[in-house]
């Protein structure tokens, strides 16, 4: 009854996910009216259905052990704790340390436990009760559906008009997040005018880190629809990531793919097929530095992703403890001014209608004059975010933590089902043979999400985080049912 109760709320939550930043824009003009940054109690509900979640799950684990003497439960939850566990723990107690050492703002820790800690907490109690392959099968059916609808539609609306979002309750503006204002509906290439088109979601690369789930399960899951509707889906994903301009998910993209290949292909046939694809990529990159090399380069965008980095590693240098949670990443947003950052000599008279806006041409600040204004400490890196966070030792553990959730991953992975090398016939020998390919999958995106993070802030995403974290948690799942 629980089991079957919290997989259906799963399937909901996750459903919903993707859709939150278009469901809260669209909800906050309808009650507040146009204007209006996101109304908090609205913005809240995943983490309302999330907890709701989270408690059933605890109350299954002990309802199922009920039967048992206190010491025989304690010894048997003792016995379940693996070293990904106390990795877990070991880096709330430290972020508790070092913030009380730091800075003790814990309104600011909160802000940075929702951004770092509860898609961990997630995973560290999902992982401890049973997960029915039925509810596997509903889950990837359900995500490619909603794949398909949100790569649809963030096709379309690289066309459609700006006021058209407006309408929605979408600000006027692009490309910018003032913290009292709506949401932009898109981001352009710096000064091009370029669309990056970010769908239902918050921003573009928010979208690309998104649909590489969807795109993991079409790459590795041979038998899930008929050739031509994988086909299909598969290349209106693929066009979806193109219009992010990501150029973070379009690497996590091709290694998912190269890898996905791999796994399938004799290594004389993966040769072949790497040949060819690397022929092409090197033409259209060389096509697309010739014909428009602002998109491709982006100077700007390019120098904050080497000289941010490197003043990350300067603060852990400076401060090998860290600074405390919610001093770095999405969370410092929190306690900083909203800052622009324009190339060198560029006309910044348009922010004058926007006077809390803090804006930069080049390292000039040109808005406003009579203050320095305190910009977000973003190291455009989610594992030098967590060592400016919590130090050199929460910035180890952090990364033994994704190696060891990636390990188990591949190891879950391990034993094909019953007749996977002869044709698959029967509905039960595909049903099995999805749930064997439902690791590969999730190990898939949650590898290129990993290797984007070294780019990006990749988890700061609900969408993204709740999502591969609960996934990954599933394929943990110590026991199954079915």
């Amino acid at each position: 009854m629980i089991q079957s109760l919290r997989e259906r709320l799963t399937i909901i939550l996750i459903a919903l996910l993707p859709f939150h930043a278009l469901l809260v824009t669209v909800l906050t003009k309808v009650i507040l009216g146009p204007g209006h940054a996101p109304w908090a109690p609205l913005t809240l509900w995943k983490e309302m259905l999330l907890g709701l979640i989270l408690c059933l799950c605890i109350l299954e684990y002990f309802g199922r052990r009920r039967l048992q003497s206190a010491p025989a439960v304690i010894k048997q939850m003792a016995a379940s704790v693996d070293a990904i566990d106390w990795l877990i723990a070991g880096l709330i107690l430290l972020s508790l340390g070092v913030t009380a050492l730091m800075h003790g703002d814990w309104k600011l820790y909160l802000f940075g436990f929702k951004y770092d800690f509860i898609p961990l907490v997630t995973f560290f109690i999902l992982r401890r009760v049973p997960w029915s392959e039925r509810f596997r099968k509903q889950l990837v059916d359900m995500l490619l559906i909603v794949g398909g609808v949100i790569a649809a539609y963030g096709i379309v609306s690289f066309f459609l008009p700006g006021g058209f979002f407006f309408a929605l309750g979408y600000s006027g503006l692009h490309s910018l997040y003032l913290p009292d204002a709506p949401l932009a509906a898109f981001q352009h290439i710096e000064a091009l005018g370029v669309r990056r088109i970010q769908s239902v979601m918050s921003g573009p690369n928010q979208l690309g880190l998104w649909l590489l789930v969807p795109w993991s399960i079409l790459v590795r899951h041979p038998h899930l629809l008929l050739k031509w509707r994988r086909g299909a889906l598969a290349a209106l994903i693929a066009i979806a990531i193109a219009l992010t301009f990501s150029r973070s998910a379009w690497i996590a993209a091709a290694i998912i793919f190269v890898l996905g290949l791999a796994m399938r292909l004799s290594r004389r046939g993966l040769q072949l097929v790497l040949l060819q694809l690397t022929t092409l990529v090197v033409i259209l990159l060389a096509v697309g530095i010739l014909v428009a090399p602002d998109i491709l380069l982006r100077a700007g965008s390019s120098s904050d992703h080497i000289a941010r980095p490197l003043e990350a590693i300067k603060t852990m240098i400076a401060h090998p403890l860290g600074l405390g949670l919610g001093t770095a990443g999405p969370a410092s947003n929190r306690i900083s001014d909203p800052c622009v950052y324009l190339p060198e000599g560029s006309d910044a008279s348009w922010a004058k209608d926007h006077p809390e806006l803090c804006a930069f041409a080049g390292d000039t600040q040109v808005q406003p004059r009579d203050r320095d204004c305190n910009c977000p400490r973003l190291p455009e890196n989610w594992y030098l975010q967590i060592g400016v966070e919590l130090g050199v030792i929460g910035f180890v553990m952090y990364v033994m933590l994704i190696i060891l959730v990636l390990k188990r991953l591949v190891e879950s992975a391990k034993c094909p089902p019953a007749g996977r090398a002869g044709k698959m016939e029967s509905a039960s020998e595909k049903h099995s043979l999805s749930t064997f390919y439902f690791p590969l999958s999730i190990f898939l995106s949650f590898l290129g999400i990993s290797i984007a993070a070294l780019f990006l802030h990749a988890w700061e995403d609900s969408a993204v985080a709740y999502t591969v974290w609960m996934f990954a948690a599933i394929v943990h799942s110590s026991k199954k049912s079915t």
